[in-house]
């Protein structure tokens, strides 16, 4: 059992948020259009933080809880890659001018550490309660899995979200993003731009991306703390990584069949886990080591594979797929 003191919990999210800080004072002093070399600079940084966090806890608590940390690390960064997909669908479908992309990123890391971190706090009680909860989470990951595989070559249609067009029938939007305004007063009303539309948007993705990634890294380890940390770190570098592969993203055409086969693979681990512990011992487990290999594996085969086939079909596309087909939409 991993013991964090309070005082490293209080140190650990006071790095986080003064992270957050830069990027939301950033965003809202200087918009401006994000560069290749300024992209490429943040996600360096990011990553090295990620990583030297990562070697200072693997060396304080030890090799294990460390192989946990970057285990989680990765299949969070992963997921945060298909995220990625959404939000480029999300910005050019309410074509977001560049300069106010960047304010609008940030209010999606914020938004979704707060509901990874209250998923994760529910999460951690209901499996510290209840061991079947380790059942459904895997039932839960391989339905996702399921689902993600079957509408892989789709994307999800935002203009028909829910959540999208109650907020479109509730309040009158203009036409304009008025300087990046979230509302904005025209004779005398009180309008709402298409920005607030766009945070709304990314709003239900954030919650969408929380119900699968929580128990996706859970599958990895129990620590609460490492669940955090490993969801904080891949979201902090999520702003910057947009802009460095936002050209990139459609070349990576079996991202979403390989995001499948590993929300797959950690719902099987959770299943057989829970069977370890509720059924017999005699039931193998899976090794964090051995997800460790096989979740890089997996991405390393679906990054190559996709180069390649895009550089032999240059007409192929990627797609984030969607958990819910067009047509099954159509029907209801």
């Amino acid at each position: 059992m991993l013991e964090i003191s309070g005082l490293t919990w209080a140190a650990t999210i006071g790095v986080i948020v003064a992270l957050l800080a830069v990027d939301l004072v950033l965003a809202a002093w200087r918009p401006h259009r994000i560069g290749f070399r300024e992209a490429s600079l943040w996600s360096v940084f990011y990553i090295l933080v990620a990583v030297g966090f990562g070697v200072w806890f693997m060396s304080t608590y030890g090799g294990g809880f460390g192989a946990e940390y970057f285990a989680g690390y990765i299949v969070e960064k992963s997921l945060s890659v298909d995220n990625l997909f959404v939000f480029v669908i999300i910005m050019t479908t309410f074509l977001v001018p560049e300069e106010h992309q960047h304010k609008v990123l940030t209010f999606g890391i914020v938004l979704a550490l707060i509901m990874r971190g209250i998923f994760i706090a529910v999460g951690a009680t209901l499996l510290s309660l209840f061991s079947f909860m380790f059942l459904l989470f895997g039932l839960l990951l391989i339905f996702t899995a399921v689902q993600l595989f079957r509408h892989r070559d789709e994307d999800p249609d935002v203009e028909n979200n829910v959540v999208v067009k109650t907020a479109r029938k509730l309040l009158p939007v203009t036409d304009d993003y008025v300087g990046g305004k979230i509302f904005t007063k025209v004779d005398g009303k009180r309008l709402a731009t298409p920005l607030f539309v766009v945070l709304v948007a990314i709003g239900g993705v954030d919650l969408l991306f929380a119900l699968d990634s929580i128990p996706a890294v859970f599958g990895v380890t129990e620590e609460p703390y490492i669940v955090f940390t490993a969801n904080a770190f891949a979201l902090l570098g999520l702003r910057a990584l947009f802009f460095l592969v936002k050209g990139l993203l459609d070349r990576l055409v079996y991202l979403s069949a390989g995001l499948a086969v590993i929300l797959a693979f950690i719902g099987v681990k959770l299943i057989l886990h829970w069977a370890h512990v509720d059924i017999s011992e005699s039931v193998p487990e899976v090794p964090t080591p051995l997800s460790l290999i096989v979740i890089i594996a997996i991405l390393v085969v679906v990054t190559v594979a996709s180069l390649i086939k895009t550089r032999n079909d240059p007409a192929a596309k990627a797609h984030p797929g969607s958990l819910r087909g067009h047509r099954d939409e159509e029907k209801k």
